[in-house]
């Protein structure tokens, strides 16, 4: 969820950085050429709110980039709800996490089937908020300078980007904080076999390089696949014939929590490491509700 997470906060930057090129002030441009009678767009932005006034009448008067920025920020900010929704589907279906009814219906046909209908429907608006995007730059490509009646096109997907945004940001956020994880099927969900690196990487940390230990690694799960019994139920014997520097202590690769905790570095799985990810993304939120 973590991951997501970092995705979204790149998301809230960048469309605070969006904000300014936004916040310019195009009063006084006139209809294409500027004003003959001294305006001052100066006071005049300043008494609007506005951050600054744009540099050029001509390119006032057509310039959507404020439109077509924000469409483009919309449709990257979807695709990775897509992506949360996506992930979560899949969890659902193996019932890894337990999603609110007010999320999820049931199956017309299957009593035992739960249907992550807002997820499936929060992965769908992606497409769409692409359509949006590509639809309104196909619509500038063309025009030359000045208004041009093509320019109202630009009101439909914009006002639509806008409630599809906030639409869709309430409903994930419902879904995340009313979802519940199952442990007993998390765990389920593992297999042995996801440990393989850890195998390689108990060779490098009695000094064997990790383009050999790659390779033994390898070797094992060929071994355990050609037997048909999961890597970890291997012996020390059979792994030994392998490579003979695996020992004892090997068996104790086969551990999902110390597979975790070894993941210690700055961004990693370990317990410690994912509390400050936490930490970082809730001082995150609380600066942007602070700005």
């Amino acid at each position: 969820l973590m991951s997501h997470m970092a995705a979204i906060q790149r998301d809230a930057q960048r469309l605070t950085e969006l904000i300014p090129r936004a916040n310019q002030c195009p009063l006084g441009s006139g209809a294409l050429a500027g004003n003959a009678f001294g305006v001052d767009r100066e006071f005049l932005a300043k008494e609007l709110g506005f951050e600054g006034v744009t540099s050029n009448s001509l390119d006032s008067v057509c310039d959507r980039d404020f439109v077509a920025e924000f469409l483009m920020w919309h449709s990257l900010f979807l695709v990775h709800l897509s992506q949360m929704a996506e992930d979560l589907i899949i969890n659902n279906m193996l019932k890894c996490v337990d999603m609110a009814d007010a999320y999820a219906t049931g199956s017309s046909l299957m009593p035992q089937k739960k249907n992550p209908d807002a997820l499936e429907l929060l992965r769908g608006k992606a497409g769409v908020a692409i359509g949006r995007s590509v639809g309104l730059m196909a619509t500038l490509k063309g025009l030359p300078r000045a208004y041009n009646k093509d320019l109202q096109e630009d009101k439909v997907p914009l006002f639509d980007a806008v409630d599809t945004v906030k639409d869709c940001l309430a409903i994930a956020t419902g879904v995340v904080v009313t979802m519940k994880p199952n442990p007993k099927m998390l765990l389920k969900a593992l297999c042995p076999e996801m440990l393989a690196t850890d195998l390689a990487d108990y060779l490098v940390r009695k000094g064997v390089p990790f383009r050999e230990t790659h390779h033994i690694s390898g070797a094992c799960v060929r071994l355990a696949e050609e037997k048909e019994i999961s890597i970890d139920t291997l012996t020390l014997q059979q792994l030994q014939e392998i490579d003979s520097r695996f020992e004892k202590d090997v068996l104790k690769v086969w551990n999902y929590e110390e597979s975790v905790e070894r993941k210690s570095s700055i961004g990693g799985t370990s317990k410690a490491r994912v509390l400050e990810q936490i930490d970082q993304c809730v001082a995150f939120a609380q600066k942007l509700n602070d700005a």
